[in-house]
């Protein structure tokens, strides 16, 4: 059992309810740490199946494990705001036009079904933010800067296995791309909870 689908099933089993958000954040830094398969499988083992309704479909969790991913998904993004979120399927490659807009892909809940991402980029007066997790890196060398920016800034857990890298080529001109971990809420602030993945 792989690191990822054990953390997409602790996911959701919170949100079933099977689990408390304490047992949860406990889990998931457990998940994050282990060493073996073994490791990784006790995390699930005593949770309950979640029976489905007669009738009803799969969650957004489990239809998304068994699908297939797409080959190119394109954005095109002017004047307004685009964002994948949540449990999305990452496909093998993205086409991103940003013009005057902005675009927010959060990979860290995202499924990953293939080892390798290419995001082929063109900002032009706006901003494409990458959100990701640990496991993820984010080679940015193929970008091309015009009176922009473009930054990439890595997880301090450098001892998690790599689950996906993503290739950024393209151009950034009056616009910014920046990759980065996710950042704290103001409630995970205020109590002086870390970072989520630190």
């Amino acid at each position: 059992m792989d690191r990822d689908r054990v953390v997409e099933l602790l996911r959701i089993a919170a949100g079933d309810g099977r689990l408390t958000a304490e047992e949860l954040d406990e889990r998931l830094e457990a998940a994050l740490t282990a060493r073996t398969f073994s490791e990784l499988a006790v995390l699930t083992t005593d949770l309950p199946a979640a029976p489905l309704p007669a009738g009803s479909a799969p969650a957004a969790g489990q239809a998304l494990a068994g699908a297939a991913a797409k080959e190119l998904v394109r954005i095109s993004c002017g004047s307004g705001a685009a964002k994948r979120d949540g449990q999305w399927m990452v496909p093998r490659r993205m086409e991103i036009d940003v013009a005057s807009g902005s675009v927010k892909l959060d990979l860290t809940k995202a499924v990953i079904s293939a080892p390798a991402l290419q995001l082929d980029i063109d900002v032009h007066s706006g901003s494409l933010l990458l959100v990701t997790r640990p496991g993820i890196i984010v080679d940015a060398d193929d970008v091309a800067v015009r009176s922009g920016s473009a930054s990439v800034k890595a997880h301090r857990r450098q001892d998690v296995p790599v689950v996906l890298r993503v290739r950024v080529r393209g151009e950034v001109a009056s616009g910014s791309f920046k990759a980065r971990p996710p950042r704290r809420t103001l409630l995970q602030w205020l109590l002086r909870r870390p970072s989520p993945f630190a």
